[in-house]
């Protein structure tokens, strides 16, 4: 089914994959040898579809002998990541180097603020006997959505709170310790390689504000920021992204229980949030939107004013430094 002005279900289908595969790699190539004058490659994989999308554009663009893929675990991480993001790498025969960022994030409390606020919650949690993990609910059509925190136990009970906004806020704060600390190391390896660090967002997590500022939010270059995640997946089929990345189910891999980044974040799957997307920023009314979709304009309607919503708060993530 399509709308009058042309919105169906293939409108974010890309129609000629390897042509923009090259004109991508080209730019890329371009962005890296002349505007930062740099002579490869760092992209942090993760074993997740963004960041293996990114490596495969950097080996297309500057030959794989030119890109190093940078592997940082720490104790939270799934071992499923570093089994995935290893194979992506053998996969375009891109180097890697490994970094585990635990003792760094002890260093700096990472782990202790974070359960220190979780336990202010459920005073009965600790790390040695819980898993946990914070995930987002809508209240109703009027308020924004707010945050719950998760504990399971060690025969997979699991107890969930909203989280009053002081420990919502630390645990965050303790959380975002992790991506910054991925962009030192990224930074530490190009600046010994002369290298530009390349981002992974896509198009959702740049506008939605789904990304750390100078965390994962930081990067000389981000080729895929203005794909949809659904286009994402398009061009690593085409790429020859291993299998098992592209049917992963996308997570933060933040926390220590298992998360996926519409239980965290989206609220939709993302090849449904993709569309209702592609409508809000081209105009197309919630009623043509909810015609494709078999939504009614009302639950559209909600759509679009958590899109704005998003955008106005985190406004400041997108935001240079303000100077005088």
């Amino acid at each position: 089914m399509s709308s009058k002005n042309g919105f169906s279900k293939d409108s974010l289908r890309l129609e000629n994959v390897e042509a923009i595969a090259n004109d991508l790699a080209a730019r890329l190539k371009n962005d890296i040898t002349s505007q930062c004058r740099k002579r490869g490659a760092i992209v942090g994989i993760s074993g997740g579809i963004d960041s293996s999308v990114t490596l495969a554009l950097a080996a297309r663009a500057m030959g794989p002998e030119n890109v190093v893929g940078i592997l940082m675990p720490e104790k939270d991480s799934s071992g499923e990541s570093k089994t995935l993001a290893l194979e992506l790498a053998a996969k375009f025969g891109v180097r890697t180097i490994e970094e585990d960022l635990t003792g760094a994030l002890e260093g700096f409390g990472c782990y202790q603020r974070r359960d220190e606020a979780v336990a202010r919650v459920f005073p009965e949690y600790n790390p040695k006997d819980y898993q946990m993990k914070i995930g987002i609910k809508a209240v109703n059509s009027n308020l924004p959505p707010v945050f719950s925190v998760t504990i399971i136990d060690k025969n997979g009970v699991n107890q969930s709170k909203m989280l009053p906004a002081n420990e919502y806020l630390q645990i965050v704060a303790a959380s975002n310790f992790k991506q910054r600390c991925r962009l030192s190391m990224l930074y530490y390896h190009a600046d010994r390689l002369y290298y530009a660090v390349i981002g992974t967002p896509n198009k959702h997590e740049v506008e939605q504000g789904f990304f750390v500022k100078y965390g994962d939010g930081g990067a000389d270059v981000m080729p895929i920021a203005h794909l949809y995640k659904s286009q994402v997946y398009q061009l690593a089929a085409f790429l020859g992204v291993p299998q098992g990345i592209i049917d992963r189910v996308p997570t933060t891999d933040t926390y220590t229980a298992e998360q996926t980044q519409e239980e965290f974040f989206y609220q939709m799957p993302y090849h449904e949030m993709d569309l209702v997307w592609y409508g809000f920023e081209n105009n197309v009314s919630p009623e043509e939107v909810g015609n494709v979709m078999d939504k009614t304009d009302e639950e559209i309607k909600l759509m679009y004013n958590n899109f704005s919503r998003r955008q106005t708060s985190t406004d400041y993530l997108r935001m240079p430094p303000i100077k005088y």
